[in-house]
Order: structure tokens, then C-alpha cells, then sequence
């Protein structure tokens, strides 16, 4: 059986920055194991699954190691090869039906460039007690440690979180599966960078529901409702945000880097 795929550098207005996403259209489901494999195939942070449903889209998400229930990311290329590379509809909004409830993508034109913007639900970070592993995990220790999509580290400057060098397998083993790393930016409102070794990922390039937390937080923080964002990985990647209370919206571009088609085993 034969399966079109594509890969989009989401969050990135040119080619070989923002995160790279795998998309792989479908008539049905396939098996849990299948959709699995091609992930681990693919070995992208993640492999975005969608299937037509009367006017809608259910979306799934693959890790390498797991399926997850937010990807930001992964939606915003999946919302590119809807709307722009496959043109499966017409107008500018595309819906899905994920584990995480009803996601939207607006495709805005921004100057000669189309902004696909995520309509995501807020997590606003909370207090907890920080597993006392963190410092050391992490090779800093954080200004405020919160919860917000994993632990939340605060750090003073954009240079503590551009320095960090953790220690993977230290992270992995935390209480906590994921970690977020922010200060205010330089040049734009906040940075952050993001890690989750246990789910397969060591550091993610461009991680759009992180900013479900990191919105709610620099909202707050700044007095501002919209925001510029930078992710400063090796990749490195550039979001334009708002607050809009229970819900945010995070943007981004998307380039096409690949298109073809697969070969998987064929399922009952």
C-alpha cells in the first residue's frame, strides 16, 4: 500500500529552519502499530496523521516513541498541506478533531507570505514543587520552576537559556516528561527552548504547544496580549502570539521540503 507523504519546515519562513513535521494524508485509520512505525521510519519529532470527516479532519500525533496528545507544529504543516499544497478546501480555515478537542488554523497573508495561525486552548503554568534533580538535569538552576506542559523554568536572560546544556538522560528521568526553558528576549518579547528526552524527543526545534503555557505566562508577565516569540535551537524558529484568555493564537510560516509517497505493509 501506497501513502502520499510531505515534510514542512513549520514555523520558518525559509527552508532548513523552524521544525520539520511529516504529514501523511489518509482515506481511514490505520492500526495504532502501523501509524507507530512510520513515525519511527520517519524519525521526526512528529508524524501528523489526518483523515476527512464531513467538512473536518481528525488529526493524530507520532513521536518516534509515542503518540501525544497536543502538537503544535505538526498542525500548522498538516493546516499547509490542506490548505496550500493539496487545496482540499476553499476557504481559509481548516478544523480538526484531535485528543486534545477541536483545533483551528487560520491562513492569514502576511505581505507576500501566508501566516497559519493556531487557535489552541491556554494552559496557564502553576505553582509545584520542583523535583529536587532539576538543577542538576538541567545544568542551571531556574529563577521559578511552574508546571505548564511539563516543568517551566524561568530563567533571568536570554543568554542562561541559549547556554543550557542538559543532561539528557538525567532530564528523562525526572518526574516530570517534558521541560520548557524561557526568559525574556533580546530582540523580540521571550525565548525559550524546549526538551523532552523521554518522549523520544531530546530537544525540539519549534514547539507550538509549549506556547499554550509560555503565552498565559509572558501575557501576564509583560502586560501584553500580543507578543514575538523566538525558540532558540539549533534550528531556531519565530512565532507571533496572543492571549485571548482560555484560548491562544500561535503563528507561524511553513515550507514544503518533500513530497512522495510510501510504501507500508497493507492492513485489514
Amino acid at each position: 500500500m501506497e501513502l502520499p507523504i510531505y515534510q514542512v519546515d513549520a514555523f520558518a519562513s525559509e527552508l532548513f529552519r523552524g521544525n520539520p513535521a511529516a504529514v501523511c494524508p489518509l482515506e481511514r485509520w490505520l492500526p495504532n502499530e502501523t501509524l507507530q512505525a512510520i513515525a519511527a521510519e520517519n524519525n521526526l519529532a512528529e508524524t501528523a496523521y489526518y483523515v476527512p470527516s464531513n467538512g473536518r479532519y481528525g488529526l493524530r500525533w507520532f513521536t518516534p516513541a509515542v503518540e501525544v496528545d497536543l502538537c503544535g507544529h505538526a498542525t500548522l504543516a498538516t493546516a499547509s498541506v490542506i490548505l496550500d499544497i493539496r487545496r482540499e478546501i476553499g476557504g481559509p480555515r481548516v478544523v480538526f478533531d484531535s485528543k486534545s478537542g477541536e483545533l483551528a488554523v487560520d491562513r492569514i497573508q502576511k505581505n507576500e507570505c501566508a501566516l497559519y495561525a493556531l487557535d489552541f486552548p491556554a494552559k496557564p503554568p502553576a505553582k509545584c514543587p520542583a523535583d529536587p534533580r532539576l538543577g542538576a538535569a538541567l545544568g542551571a538552576k531556574p529563577a521559578l520552576t511552574l508546571l505548564g506542559h511539563g516543568y517551566f523554568c524561568v530563567f533571568e536572560t536570554e543568554a542562561q537559556v541559549a547556554d543550557l546544556r542538559p543532561h539528557m538522560e538525567q532530564l528523562a528521568a525526572l518526574d516530570q516528561s517534558m521541560l520548557i526553558a524561557t526568559a525574556p528576549g533580546r530582540d523580540c518579547d521571550f525565548v525559550s527552548r524546549f526538551f523532552a528526552p523521554a518522549k523520544g524527543i531530546p530537544e525540539d526545534p519549534v514547539t507550538g504547544s509549549a506556547h499554550t503555557s509560555l503565552i498565559p505566562y509572558w501575557s501576564e508577565r509583560l502586560g501584553k496580549k500580543q507578543m514575538f516569540a523566538r525558540q532558540i535551537s539549533w534550528r531556531g524558529g519565530e512565532l507571533w502570539c496572543e492571549d485571548r484568555g482560555a484560548r491562544v493564537s500561535i503563528a507561524g510560516h511553513a515550507v514544503k521540503y518533500l513530497e512522495g509517497r510510501i510504501g507500508v505493509p497493507s492492513s485489514g
